[in-house]
């Protein structure tokens, strides 16, 4: 009898886990309004052709503000010098001298190129966080947080696919 009530338990707690991770589903299709699709950005294009110039990934990250798996971005090992870009309209985001190893899984930045992004409050994932987006096109490009390195003590954690890596032409 005993064993069937810890079973039960366990099948009660993994019920409960799974209406949560639903709950959670639902809400974050509620909020499908992302920095891509608020505002007015220079570069606007429609859901068709975004999807045309994007991979899915790039497509999911950058206007719907989805989260690549950490570790997984081979811009983690990219040390040249040169910049990141947005991949949705090429600005200049991030210069390769701010890249630093959080250690997060995600390539991680100290600080942004002037004039290269926005942010808005984000309030999804039970949490309220700082959300980056690219200010010209709008694409969803990250996070960022107060725990980062001198000088700024920021860390802009960043969706590696939702940047293109240009090597500094050599001189």
């Amino acid at each position: 009898m005993h064993y069937v009530a810890g079973q039960r338990n366990a099948h009660m707690k993994r019920r409960t886990l799974l209406a949560l991770a639903a709950s959670g589903l639902a809400l974050a299709a509620l909020r499908q309004q992302s920095a891509a699709t608020e505002g007015t950005f220079e570069v606007t294009k429609t859901e068709e052709d975004w999807r045309k110039l994007l991979s899915p990934e790039q497509f999911a990250t950058l206007r719907e503000e989805a989260t690549e798996r950490p570790f997984t971005s081979a811009l983690l090992e990219e040390h040249r010098k040169g910049t990141f870009n947005c991949a949705g309209c090429s600005l200049p985001l991030y210069a390769s001298e701010t890249k630093y190893d959080s250690g997060t899984g995600w390539p991680s930045f100290f600080d942004h190129l002037p004039d290269a992004i926005g942010t808005k409050e984000d309030k999804s994932l039970f949490a309220t966080r700082v959300e980056v987006h690219c200010r010209r096109c709008g694409g969803h490009l990250g996070h960022v947080f107060e725990d980062g390195p001198p000088p700024t003590g920021l860390r802009y954690c960043m969706n590696g696919v939702a940047l293109i890596f240009t090597a500094a032409e050599a001189s």
